[in-house]
This record gives structure tokens, C-alpha cells and sequence, in this order.
């Protein structure tokens, strides 16, 4: 079982930046591949961005390649979103996720849940 716990949420001018947090507990986080999802009112949730469990790949949906960049620090069993150049559509309930069983990350599967952080971005 592994939970997770997101933070660093808020509002933000279009252009500005934000820094995404999850904190992970449970057992071999560095079993995971790591991902972040976002979902907007009265859309779909949409895959954000992924990262293998050594670190060394990652995987972003293009609408925000370029412009957020996602990490992952397992000595502290944290994984992060750096969200920069902030657009009004990247407006949207951010999830923390994690796959234990992942073999490419252009196929993340969540096995696991945070319960979201809100992110807003105005113009």
C-alpha cells in the first residue's frame, strides 16, 4: 500500500510558476514510477507527466512540455511538479499517482491516488 499526499497548490497569474509536492509513505516507493494527472471542472482527468523509478526518464503530454518539469527525490519519497509559464487552461485539480508495475511511461497506470491539490491560474 502506498499513500500519497499533495501540496503546493494555489492561485497564480498567467505566467507565473508553481511548485507541485507528494510526499509518498508505504512500502518501496522506489519500486514506482511516479506521475502527476490534473483534472478541470467538466473535463476528463488527463495524464500530466511521469517518471521512471530511478528518475532517469521522463514522459509529459504536450500541451505542457517545455514548461513543467517533473522530479523525483526517493531518499525523501517525495516526487515534484515544477510548473512554469502558467496558462489559464493549466487551471485544474492536480493528483499525485503511482504505478508499481511500469514498463514504458507513455502507458503510466495508477495503482494509487493523493487526493488532489488545486491549482488556478488567472489572466
Amino acid at each position: 500500500q502506498v499513500q500519497l499526499v499533495e501540496s503546493g497548490g494555489g492561485l497564480v497569474q498567467a505566467g507565473g510558476s508553481l511548485r507541485l509536492s507528494c510526499a509518498a509513505s508505504g512500502r518501496s516507493f522506489r519500486d514506482y514510477a511516479m506521475g502527476w494527472f490534473r483534472q478541470a471542472p467538466g473535463k476528463e482527468r488527463e495524464f500530466v507527466a511521469a517518471i521512471s523509478w530511478s528518475g532517469g526518464s521522463t514522459y509529459y503530454v504536450g500541451s505542457v512540455k517545455g514548461r513543467f518539469t517533473i522530479s523525483r527525490d526517493n531518499a525523501k519519497n517525495t516526487v515534484s511538479l515544477q510548473m512554469n509559464s502558467l496558462k489559464p487552461e493549466d487551471t485544474a485539480v492536480y493528483y499525485c499517482a503511482a504505478d508499481h508495475m511500469n514498463y514504458g511511461l507513455a502507458y503510466f497506470r495508477p495503482d494509487y491516488w493523493g487526493q488532489g491539490t488545486q491549482v488556478t491560474v488567472s489572466s
